[in-house]
């Protein structure tokens, strides 16, 4: 198996330009894959603004953020992905969407090249089974946001060869991020204890147990928590969280996945968190402020 000098990374939404961003920082050339210009620019607006978002805070100088910038290319084309030894897809969570450009990339790419899922949820077996490499598919779940956050989830199939999680395992270092190692199952081991713990807290919203702010600052001050977990759930976005849970109720069949009403109701009415400007907070003024239950406007 080569040595990694060359990741690609196939998508460039949120997590995409932030793993990239991390990727280039940690010295790989990086390649960015967007199958439109106008997706390809904006993505490439996101590492540049992640960058500098790092030099204002002092952990870049510019030199260092024109270096790292050296080393991004962004594509079009999925065959401009074919010399790397390394692609990281981060993609929408749809699975037919992941297989099928995997197995483009599988008629493209030479034998050694190995695939990397950013999934937070769906199963990597289900993506490795389907290329000719199964050997050399893996999970690399990175978090949100991918410069910050330490920890990247290592998730090895029942086809995943040892060299195939050797290499992972080194490349996670490297970057320098700490790796926990969990098999293909729905959630990982992050999701699978967060997303219940998330869910409680809206049906405890929903039952009328407390209040939003109550309910976030009990589990800020009585557990040590940084975010409580109303504010967390905006944080991650409420579509997001809600297109996890039904996968994993999908796959456990356990109630304690099962989205709340409310949670979808809030979906269905555009209110998606921090990023929608409204969530279980509002965001629109100059400090976020807990919404009314009853989602009408003040």
């Amino acid at each position: 198996m080569e040595p990694i000098k060359e990741v690609g990374i196939l998508g460039c939404g949120a997590m995409g330009a932030g793993i990239a961003q991390v990727v280039a920082s940690a010295g790989f050339a990086t390649v960015v894959r967007e199958p439109e210009e106008g997706l390809l620019k904006k993505g490439m607006a996101r590492i540049e603004k992640g960058l500098e978002r790092a030099v204002e805070k002092g952990k870049l100088d510019v030199a260092a953020k024109s270096e790292i910038w050296s080393r991004l290319r962004g594509v079009i084309g999925l065959e401009e992905m074919k010399d790397c030894q390394l692609i990281i897809e981060a993609l929408p969570e749809e699975i037919d969407l992941k297989k099928d450009h995997l197995q483009k990339l599988d008629a493209l790419c030479p034998s050694s090249t190995v695939f990397a899922s950013n999934t937070s949820s769906l199963t990597i077996t289900e993506l490795a089974a389907s290329t000719k490499r199964p050997a050399q598919v893996i999970g690399l779940h990175f978090f949100n946001p991918a410069p910050v956050m330490e920890l990247v989830e290592i998730v090895r199939t029942p086809f995943t060869s040892s060299r195939t999680l050797r290499l992972a395992q080194d490349f996670v270092a490297s970057l320098p991020k700490t790796s926990v190692l969990a098999q293909d199952r729905c959630g990982f081991v992050v999701n699978r204890l967060l997303v219940p713990y998330l869910l409680d807290a809206i049906q405890s919203l929903e039952n009328g147990l407390a209040s939003t702010g109550d309910i976030d600052q009990g589990m800020r001050l009585g557990c040590g928590h940084p975010m409580g977990p109303l504010a967390l759930s905006d944080f991650i976005g409420l579509d997001i969280l809600l297109h996890i849970s039904e996968v994993m109720f999908d796959e456990y069949r356990e109630r304690r996945f099962a989205p709340p009403p409310l949670l979808r109701r809030m979906v269905l009415a555009g209110w998606l968190g921090k990023k929608a400007g409204r969530g279980f907070y509002d965001y629109r003024g100059p400090e976020p402020r807990p919404i009314s239950l009853t989602l009408g406007e003040d």
